[in-house]
């Protein structure tokens, strides 16, 4: 887990939280690059994106997207 606290849009087009992402991801933040990395368990690189500082920030960008928690399943409705 990140020690910094903001968000992320995932592959889907909502909004989480790098301190709560779900999907039993391990996530890296880069701060200087505002990069967010997911991984699985196994050490596989399974999600990349942009790191917002605050929901506002996204907002600003143009993006409208709905925050979930970290127990919102990831994929698509029909593949949960």
């Amino acid at each position: 887990m990140t020690s910094e606290t903001g968000y992320f849009i995932d592959w889907n087009g909502n909004a989480r939280s790098v301190q709560d992402a779900g999907g039993n991801f391990t996530v890296e933040v880069d701060m200087p690059s505002k990069y967010v990395a997911l991984y699985s368990k196994g050490g596989t690189l399974m999600h990349e994106a942009t790191f917002y500082r605050t929901l506002e920030d996204i907002a600003k960008k143009g993006i409208t997207a709905e925050l979930v928690p970290g127990s919102h399943p990831w994929g698509m409705r029909n593949e949960w």
